[in-house]
């Protein structure tokens, strides 16, 4: 028997956004054809189809690029901070008048739920402009000196799982600093980033104030080794940080780094479980588990382990999987074929290590890649699924008895990015928060996220903070 209360379908329009079926770069102001022949194409992950293609950057397209940012830092670095200020409004009231538009957008070319791009990615997009706005003219007053100077040239790296929302968290505060920008999006989600480039043509920045290169790692790899990049930020996996940090090595280069992670997400036996379920299930099944501080291991105290999983399952099984762009849809697709595989096979190396395996009843899509939530139970810290980041819907579920024990599993990692605490007892969550090597612990709630407020790891989850005053340190000479 058909449910009578099932939700109708709510498609958001695709009309909205209007998809080039080809793209160039954005250098000096202008989008340009790149030197090479080599294009490649971005597919949409919920359908598979072809959104557009892009070129593959070159060395020589990304020295131009950094030449062209080189020659506008002159200009740009003498600026008032009022009248840089200006500009970076500008941007954010039109990533505003445009969200909608963008959300599309991005929904169709990274796969995540259109009600995260509308109601997470984009209004965090525009509120990191104008945060940063708000700090262009008031740098003396940051607490790095009485005038502090830009660095020049950033290289940025960023990768596919908020493709416009880490582009705001590298551009924001590099222009209010001063510096001038050559960016590159990940090779699944280049989308957003050239919307991006024409929003700063709307906004009448000046001509090579920001660049964007297409391509995959090669033209990457050429960026953070140009010689006349001043700074390199870079979010990302933990094999190609270590790498860059490499490649950085012994040069005058400033690096930040925001890689991998496998937060804990800590319940405790007088925590409201209803509330810690929804938090539990945002920790690790919002965008699809693709996020680096997701809660992926759930520390629950062992007396109340049964009410939490019981309560848990209940909850996945209402979660709706499908089309992005339904405004219903909780669960959308995986980003690529290659994430898909890599998911699939730590999901089975867990099964084999003999956790258990717990997957919420959905039927999934016969095109795009998708993979349903699961959970493992009987997990112990020598287990794979407990150690590696999955970066998919996969929960590891381990158990503690006294909050001691709590802080020494949640801190066996070798990653120290995020962590997540329910309790109601204000001194328990300062307690062990001030004892989890983690760059941010949220307290009865998860990810939740605030231009004001820094972000960044311990370990071989990077060095260096992005948003809040700390995000400045990063683009000045201190």
């Amino acid at each position: 028997m058909t449910n009578p209360f099932e939700y109708a379908p709510a498609p958001e329009s695709r009309a909205v956004v209007d998809i080039a079926p080809s793209y160039g770069l954005f250098i000096d102001g202008e989008f340009t054809d790149g030197s090479g022949e080599e294009r490649h194409k971005t597919l949409a992950p919920a359908t598979e189809e072809v959104l557009a293609e892009y070129v593959q950057a070159t060395e020589a397209d990304v020295d131009r690029a950094v030449r062209a940012a080189g020659k506008a830092f002159e200009k740009w670095s003498a600026l008032p901070g009022a009248e840089r200020a200006k500009y970076l409004f500008r941007i954010a009231r039109i990533i505003q008048e445009r969200s909608r538009e963008l959300a599309v957008l991005e929904t169709l070319d990274n796969g995540k739920p259109i009600r995260e791009t509308r109601d997470v990615d984009l209004p965090l997009v525009a509120a990191h402009f104008f945060y940063y706005a708000g700090w262009a003219d008031k740098l003396d007053h940051a607490g790095f000196g009485p005038d502090p100077k830009p660095l020049g040239v950033a290289g940025q790296v960023i990768p596919w799982n908020f493709p416009l929302l880490m582009l705001a968290w590298k551009i924001a505060p590099a222009l209010a600093t001063g510096n001038t920008v050559v960016l590159k999006p990940a090779e699944t989600t280049p989308l957003s980033a050239l919307f991006f480039a024409d929003i700063c043509r709307q906004a009448g920045l000046p001509k090579g104030v920001v660049n964007i290169v297409t391509g995959d790692g090669r033209t990457g790899a050429a960026l953070v080794a140009h010689p006349d990049v001043a700074k390199v930020a870079f979010t990302g996996s933990t094999a190609v940080g270590k790498a860059i940090a490499r490649q950085v090595a012994g040069s005058t280069k400033k690096l930040t780094l925001e890689l991998g992670g496998k937060g804990a997400n800590i319940v405790f036996d007088d925590a409201p479980i209803d509330q810690a379920v929804e938090g539990i299930v945002s920790g690790i099944f919002f965008n699809q588990g693709q996020v680096c501080c997701a809660g992926s291991r759930l520390l629950v105290q062992e007396s109340i382990q049964d009410e939490v999983l019981d309560a848990l399952k209940r909850r996945l099984a209402t979660l709706r999987l499908g089309d992005p762009l339904d405004k219903n849809t909780d669960i959308g697709a995986i980003n690529s074929a290659e994430q898909l595989a890599r998911i699939t096979a730590l999901a089975e190396t867990g099964e084999a290590e003999g956790a258990e395996r717990w997957s919420a009843p959905c039927e999934l899509p016969s095109n795009g890649y998708w993979f349903a939530p699961t959970l493992f139970t009987g997990v112990t810290q020598a287990h794979t699924v407990a150690r590696d980041e999955i970066f998919g819907p996969v929960l590891s579920v381990l158990t503690f008895r006294t909050p001691d024990e709590a802080v020494a599993k949640a801190n066996n990692s070798q990653y120290g990015l995020s962590a997540g605490i329910w309790t109601e007892k204000g001194s328990r969550i300062l307690a062990v928060a001030n004892k989890l090597r983690a760059g941010v612990v949220w307290a009865n709630t998860f990810n939740k996220f605030d231009p004001t407020s820094p972000f960044g790891g311990y370990k071989e989850s990077g060095f260096g903070r992005e948003g809040g005053r700390h995000g400045l340190e990063a683009y000045l000479d201190v």
